[in-house]
């Protein structure tokens, strides 16, 4: 039996244009890390047009495709916790750092 996996935790997203923040808290349940170059986007982003993400949730990073990343093992990050904010594009991993 293989042990569970912590995820690490979104503390913090300043992307007041994203439908799934409230209050500097992300709602969805997990986001997603893409991007190219040294831009490392937030893929779940998604403009307030539409609302969404869960009224209690504490959101963590389901998946990292940033393989440079140095918190990345296996598409998985391993940092303690991410920030997202304005970087490159609206919705960037602040956290991220390139090996």
């Amino acid at each position: 039996m293989t042990a569970a996996v912590e995820m690490p935790k979104v503390s913090e997203c300043t992307v007041t244009g994203c439908s799934y923040n409230d209050h500097s808290a992300c709602k969805a349940f997990a986001i997603t890390v893409g991007g190219t170059g040294t831009d490392a986007a937030c893929t779940t982003f998604i403009p307030l047009t539409a609302k969404g993400g869960l009224g209690r949730v504490v959101s963590q990073v389901g998946a990292c495709q940033r393989a440079d990343c140095v918190h990345n093992e296996s598409l998985e990050c391993t940092a303690s916790s991410v920030r997202v904010g304005a970087g490159a594009d609206t919705a960037d991993c602040l956290t991220y750092q390139a090996r």
